[in-house]
């Protein structure tokens, strides 16, 4: 009885494992063509999507979170871009990711009537989702690091975006990172399948 037992639970790992490995394969080789090293060469989409990232104590933008506000300003000003939708984790009034990263584009030229927020971008999901259904976004780039553009891309072009992506890749990230994003891809695809509805939705606020 033990050694069946423990047969089947090798054999249900070893599934797992091996589900994980072709999503993640899948999903980085898949999405390739659709991501850009460079402004230039990213074709012209109606919005630059800035996906949320951590907030210092002191208020200002993570270097992470900097890195993406910065692409997507780049994006703005090489015209690739007409709008930039910021999203980000604004549950509690201390917890609050958008606003910054609004202070940061306004300081750096962007017009406020050129920004847009999400405050309930709670994942990469959530952002994609409500972009798609609440702001309207059907073209858009994408302006994250490396690891994390394959899942955003995968999840905005099966929702219904037109979506590329530039990598924004001027942070050391730590191995936990690849990590943490093999595991999210997975989740990706089960959110996909199931069509999850983000918990907050609201009114819409289409970006022309």
């Amino acid at each position: 009885m033990l050694k069946r037992l423990l047969f089947w639970v090798t054999a249900a790992a070893a599934a797992v494992a091996v589900c994980t490995a072709v999503i993640n394969a899948g999903m980085v080789w898949g999405e390739q063509r659709h991501m850009y090293a460079d402004v230039g060469s990213v074709p012209e989409r109606t919005v630059a999507i800035v996906p949320g990232a951590a907030i210092l104590r002191s208020g200002a933008l993570s270097a992470v979170f900097m890195d993406r506000a910065n692409a997507a300003v780049a994006l703005y000003q090489a015209g690739k871009a007409q709008k930039i939708l910021v999203s980000g984790d604004n549950s509690t009034v201390e917890h609050n990711e958008v606003d910054p990263a609004r202070k940061y584009l306004l300081s750096r030229g962007v017009p406020e009537e050129d920004i847009y927020l999400d405050h309930a971008g709670f994942d990469t999901y959530s952002t994609m989702y409500r972009a798609h259904e609440i702001f309207k976004v059907e073209s858009a780039v994408i302006a994250t690091q490396s690891f994390h553009l394959p899942r955003s891309i995968f999840i905005a072009r099966t929702l219904g975006i037109d979506a590329v992506g530039l990598r924004a890749d001027n942070v050391h990230l730590l191995p936990r990172n690849q990590v943490r994003e093999s595991l999210a891809r997975v989740k990706a695809v089960l959110d996909l399948i199931v069509h999850r509805i983000p918990k907050f939705l609201g009114e819409q606020i289409p970006i022309s």
